[in-house]
């Protein structure tokens, strides 16, 4: 019997990629709709018959998400192309399985990964890791290990090159977060252009080495099994360019208690640093100001995300969360840059009625939840 929680035009599409005689049957095994803040994922459970013998395996359904939305443009074929590239690399990714760019299956492109094992931390850290000093170590460790073999993967063998030269991914990156806050932004918002003002001023020659870049390196964006990194994901913001970016966006949240990065146990950002180099031989500089640089792009994203909120397009509370604590961010990336006055972030927030609407919603939906049970 159909798994009513799986389209049927994805199970007959799945068929097809196999083989209309393999007798394919999928069961849903995990939930779909939004995970972390992007993306929206199925996971499946996949069984068919091949040579005389029954074949299962765990896939993972990745759903460009509908527009507007957080980081777009989506482009799922490039995020392919990297994932492919990435196949017989030293790099803990997932491989992938099928692509379907057209839309016609579900209504968007998608492409079919496998499932690695392992589990993300993000937001409470079991006791029975935070606790454990040690395997907290060799997980920080493993991160930073994961970072380095990402930015030493051969670009020109694996095909990758073809993202671009990287030469002048500062400046593309400075023009790309500025035009996303200029699209959005409701009124003057003096921190974060004050912010701006000094990334462009201060500007520092990029690195001589160009490298693959993951473009959202948080500790968030790995797995872990048994105290190894199992899985890097989300690689929407991969590119081609300087390695240092990666770094300072990996500082970003590095501190941050909902963590592994920030538990008892585990490297200093500089002892990060320094594992870094050892691995790469690649000399590290300017981390201030690539810093800055992130936690501009931190701020942007986030302001995206607080319109998108504002407007109807989302109703996920974390990002008024977020929203709150946008000033933290630019305040301590001005502070990096030398500027010592305080100012203002400028209106950031969702509108205070449409906030009050979601709490309600969600809180209605909470007791009917309750109620049922």
């Amino acid at each position: 019997m159909a798994d009513p929680r799986v389209p049927e035009t994805l199970v007959l599409w799945l068929r097809e990629q196999l083989s209309p005689d393999a007798g394919l049957q999928v069961e849903y095994a995990g939930p779909a709709g939004l995970v972390g803040y992007s993306a929206e994922l199925l996971m499946l459970t996949l069984t068919w018959q091949a040579d005389g013998a029954t074949h299962r395996r765990d896939v993972v359904i990745r759903l460009c998400p509908p527009s507007p939305g957080l980081l777009e443009p989506y482009d799922m074929a490039r995020q392919v192309a990297v994932l492919r590239g990435l196949e017989h690399t030293d790099v803990r990714s997932p491989k992938v399985l099928w692509f379907e760019e057209t839309g016609k299956v579900l209504g968007r492109p998608l492409y079919v990964m496998e499932r690695l094992g392992g589990r993300a931390y993000e937001g409470t850290v079991p006791e029975e890791i935070a606790g454990n000093p040690a395997l907290v170590r060799r997980m920080s460790e493993g991160l930073v290990e994961q970072l380095a073999a990402i930015h030493q993967v051969d670009i020109d063998a694996t095909g990758l090159a073809a993202l671009g030269d990287g030469r002048t991914y500062l400046s593309d990156q400075l023009d790309h977060w500025t035009s996303e806050m200029h699209r959005v932004q409701r009124a003057p918002l003096p921190g974060l252009e004050r912010l701006l003002a000094e990334l462009r001023a201060q500007q520092p020659t990029r690195s001589e080495r160009i490298c693959l870049l993951h473009g959202d390196a948080k500790p968030g964006n790995v797995a872990y099994l048994d105290g190894e990194v199992s899985a890097v994901f989300d690689w929407e913001m991969a590119a081609i360019g300087d390695p240092m970016a990666d770094l300072g966006y990996l500082q970003v949240l590095w501190n941050t208690r909902i963590y592994v990065t920030a538990q008892p146990g585990a490297l200093s950002f500089d002892e990060a640093v320094a594992h870094y180099a050892s691995l790469t031989g690649y000399p590290v500089h300017d981390l201030d100001w690539y810093h800055a640089l992130a936690c501009y792009k931190t701020c942007v994203i986030v302001l995206v995300a607080s319109m998108l909120f504002d407007a109807g397009h989302s109703d996920d509370l974390r990002f008024v969360f977020m929203a709150r604590n946008l000033d933290v961010f630019f305040q301590r990336a001005l502070r990096l840059l030398g500027v010592d006055e305080t100012l203002d972030a400028g209106p950031v927030l969702p509108r205070p009625e449409r906030i009050a609407q979601v709490e309600a919603a969600a809180a209605a939906a909470t007791t009917t939840a309750t109620t049922a049970h």
